[in-house]
């Protein structure tokens, strides 16, 4: 049997390790919109500016919608694949979907807790 030279075997490491990584990304992501359940999906990425801004609003209505609502954070940077998915022509981009399912609302830019909560109680009391 002939020997894999150092080259192939770092490409043979660096192929598998990517792929697995792939594979991985896609089990990590929740299912959007969650069953049975009012979901605000907010796709950006962690180094977006606008995207920090609103990361501890994302946080704190985590915790305030526990149970009433699913509050989904997804960067695009990392999975590019959600960009095709939810036709995404800028970040950050909330996507609102009702307890059935059915999307909405959309907004693009930066949404202040005000008015992400104003959208919240109209879907999760209707």
């Amino acid at each position: 049997m002939q020997k894999l030279t150092p080259l192939v075997f770092i490409f043979l490491l660096l192929t598998t390790s990517t792929f697995a990584s792939e594979t991985g990304r896609q089990q990590d992501l929740p299912q959007i919109p969650v069953d049975g359940m009012v979901t605000m999906l907010d796709l950006g990425a962690r180094k977006c500016i606008p995207c920090k801004m609103m990361a501890p609003i994302l946080k704190e209505l985590k915790k305030e919608y526990r149970g009433k609502a699913a509050i989904v954070f997804i960067d695009v940077w990392q999975h590019q694949e959600e960009v095709q998915k939810y036709r995404i022509r800028a970040i950050p981009t909330q996507i609102f979907f009702d307890k059935n399912g059915r999307e909405v609302l959309r907004h693009v830019g930066f949404m202040d807790k005000k008015s992400i909560v104003d959208v919240l109680e109209k879907l999760v009391v209707d």
